[in-house]
């Protein structure tokens, strides 16, 4: 996949991050990649145009097609896991799918000796309830890693200034830097990371807040030059899924009080960085000029925005990573499936994504 650790030309969002840790003595770190050192393709997250990202696209699936072993079915939607219980206990056999054609939306069925469920932490587990599985624990410690994020604004008025005029928010690497200075890996494993999301013109736009047409046409207009850092968490709390449109969550206490705390070193980052205005998504769209303000000015909004973002929610809170659904245990009394992926009630049908996750991954 060949991943490695250099970067030739870092984006501006990662620059950021990156010099403003530096400047405040942060631990900082480059994050290894399954991408070349001189990627520079900002669109990944809606697959990399060019395929120099080696993901599965580009590795795995191009071997299975190659090697005559596999087929992908495009526009596949699996409905059931077809189970055979002749013999006293529940074994799976097979899979009944839709899929688009010529003609239209067909079903067919697929006969297996080892079926494997990949359908991600969200849908997995809806499609074992749909065939039929009845382990109260399918569904259930559903984790998130929630994130939360602060904006800092770059203008870009002079051709010496930094980051240079050229770089853009929604250019280079998107993930090549990361600070750990509230993750607690070394204590209690659980806390906060900051790093960098892809943010385009439609997502950045449904995140700032709406005070007014003017307003968010100002934030727009400044969109090329707003650099994002984001702290995301690995939490306690969990949730439950039902099925796909009905997901229950909560964060504990503690998942708040690390957000809070990554969130609020997000923005003195930005800030030590050399960003002009700070802020975060809250729906009141408070912004601090951080070159005008006072140290005591400052010190007042990075900690009353930190708590405020987390409050009713009175600010846009994103999911990382889905995991934990369909958990991988000992007993199928606290578990979905056993030590090797296999579910406890059919015998033959395999978990194979980040649903068997025990706990929230950190």
């Amino acid at each position: 996949m060949g991943v490695q650790s250099e970067v030739e030309h870092e984006g501006f969002n990662n620059m950021i991050l990156r010099k403003g840790c530096e400047n405040l003595g942060y631990p900082v770190e480059t994050v290894p990649c399954n991408a070349p050192s001189d990627h520079y393709c900002g669109w990944c997250a809606f697959g990399c145009k060019d395929g120099r990202k080696k993901g599965t696209s580009e590795t795995w699936l191009v071997d299975l097609v190659e090697s005559g072993n596999g087929a992908i079915l495009p526009a596949c939607e699996a409905i059931k896991v077809i189970t055979d219980d002749s013999n006293g206990r529940k074994r799976a056999i097979g899979v009944a799918f839709s899929f688009d054609t010529p003609f239209g939306r067909e079903i067919a069925i697929v006969e297996s000796d080892i079926t494997v469920v990949a359908s991600g932490a969200i849908c997995t587990p809806a499609l074992l309830k749909r065939s039929g599985l009845k382990n109260p624990n399918v569904g259930k410690n559903f984790h998130i890693h929630p994130v939360v994020m602060a904006w800092g604004y770059f203008p870009d008025p002079s051709p010496d200034a930094w980051p240079a005029p050229e770089k853009r928010s929604y250019e280079g690497g998107i993930i090549t830097a990361m600070s750990k200075v509230v993750a607690n890996f070394e204590t209690s494993g659980y806390g906060a990371i900051i790093q960098t999301p892809s943010l385009h013109p439609g997502i950045f736009s449904v995140l700032m807040p709406w005070i007014s047409g003017i307003d968010i046409k100002n934030r727009m207009a400044k969109f090329s030059r707003t650099a994002h850092l984001f702290a995301l968490a690995r939490d306690k709390g969990s949730g439950v899924i039902t099925s796909e449109t009905n997901i229950s969550y909560k964060l504990e206490d503690s998942d708040q009080e690390n957000l809070s705390k990554g969130l609020e070193k997000g923005m003195r980052i930005l800030a030590a960085a050399g960003a002009e205005e700070i802020g975060t998504h809250h729906s009141m769209g408070p912004v601090l000029k951080v070159k005008q303000a006072s140290e005591e000015e400052f010190e007042r909004f990075v900690k009353e925005e930190s708590l405020r973002a987390l409050q009713k929610l009175s600010a846009p809170m994103a999911s990382a990573h889905q995991m934990g659904s369909c958990r991988m245990g000992v007993d199928p009394k606290g578990s979905a499936v056993n030590p090797k992926g296999e579910t406890w009630e059919v015998e033959g049908l395999f978990v194979a994504d980040t649903s068997v996750f025990p706990t929230a991954l950190g």
